[in-house]
């Protein structure tokens, strides 16, 4: 038996080291006065005879150890959508994502935070210097990285080109994020359109889309939202809280993205282009309400006459036509309008000093001159 063997030899071998091993002990301890340099070359002996027997033992195949680690890096799961962690410590800062909790706040603009260290980040970026300023917009920036990122939405630039289907990203982050959605696997199947996820929550949020549940009620007014931060955002509506402060002009919003669309208008940045007729825009919205108007599709339609919309908030305006809502009043005289055009286009009387008390016949003839 080969097996057996290699088993005798290898146990007399570690007997003759041992034997080996206790002779050597014996001669430093009657020959101490040879000095350091045998000690030193004895420890080197066993150390190699010691790391050779380990060698030998350890039969176990690379790809099982390797298998065993990848097992003890992940050991505890988020019940919710299921992504592992290897320390609970950031499965209890993860679950937060889920609960919505943000304990730190920051003392300056009062925006709040999860997570302690994106805290401590956030708080720096109030004090530290900012020594690198844009030349087209002036806006400045902490890093030269950051201001070299920023300098691609005035020149449209996109370095980062994705190899799977060709959309193109000037800012690395979001182009390795986007890389991600084809190269993830994802597991979780919505049984209903065949959409699949990478991850569980995701898959929960989307099958609420099919059944129109909203498990998340305003205490407030009664509506209800699918997601909690849907219902985070909503709240704000009643609280008036804006954490979020534009520090060009200190105006402050509610939501972090109506914040970065507003400081574009600042920046004069539009990084969202028609690919039809090459006119850009500051955000994605009004891009898409835009490619409507090439493609002639008009999605909201009014159910008393039947006209379409680009946009739903057009139909809004329009249904408040028809039911003899006029939300909209001039602050000179208090005449009220269905629609703000209408109003601008009348308070246009007062521009030119034409007195309120013009009857409408007047007002009509004037507008005709």
């Amino acid at each position: 038996h080969p097996q057996i063997k290699e088993e005798q030899e290898e146990l007399c071998w570690s007997q003759e080291g041992e034997q080996l091993g206790l002779k050597q002990e014996a001669d430093e301890s009657q020959h101490v006065d040879l000095g350091s340099t045998r000690n030193a070359e004895v420890k080197k002996r066993r150390h190699q005879r010691n790391r050779s027997h380990s060698q030998r033992v350890d039969n176990t195949p690379v790809s099982e150890r390797q298998s065993e680690t990848n097992t003890r890096k992940k050991s505890v799961q988020c019940d919710t959508c299921g992504k592992t962690f290897q320390h609970k410590s950031n499965l209890t800062r993860h679950l937060k994502s889920h609960t919505g909790d943000k304990p730190y706040s920051c003392s300056t603009c009062g925006k709040r935070f999860s997570d302690m260290s994106a805290s401590i980040r956030h708080i720096k970026g109030h004090t530290e210097e900012k020594r690198f300023p844009c030349s087209t917009c002036e806006k400045r920036f902490k890093r030269k990285p950051d201001l070299e990122r920023h300098i691609r939405t005035h020149t449209g630039e996109k370095p980062y080109p994705c190899i799977t289907c060709g959309k193109r990203f000037g800012d690395v982050s979001a182009f390795i994020k986007h890389v991600r959605i084809h190269t993830r696997p994802k597991p979780y199947l919505c049984n209903i359109c065949g959409k699949r996820f990478n991850q569980k929550i995701d898959l929960v949020y989307h099958i609420r889309i099919h059944t129109g549940e909203k498990p998340f009620p305003c205490n407030t007014c009664g509506k209800r939202f699918s997601g909690k931060w849907h219902l985070d955002y909503h709240l704000r509506v009643h609280s008036g809280e804006k954490p979020y402060p534009c520090s060009t002009c200190g105006k402050r919003f509610n939501d972090k993205t109506a914040l970065k669309i507003h400081v574009r208008t600042h920046t004069g940045e539009r990084p969202y282009l028609c690919n039809t007729c090459g006119k850009r825009f500051g955000d994605k919205s009004t891009l898409r309400s835009h490619v409507k108007i090439h493609t002639g599709e008009k999605p909201h339609s009014c159910s008393i006459c039947g006209k379409g919309f680009i946009q739903k908030s057009a139909l809004r305006t329009h249904i408040g036509a028809h039911m003899g809502e006029r939300p909209y009043s001039c602050t000179t005289c208090g005449k009220r309008f269905s629609q703000r055009r209408n109003v601008k286009r009348h308070m246009r009387i007062h521009a030119v000093a034409v007195n309120c008390w013009l009857t409408s016949a007047d007002q009509r003839n004037f507008e005709l001159l």
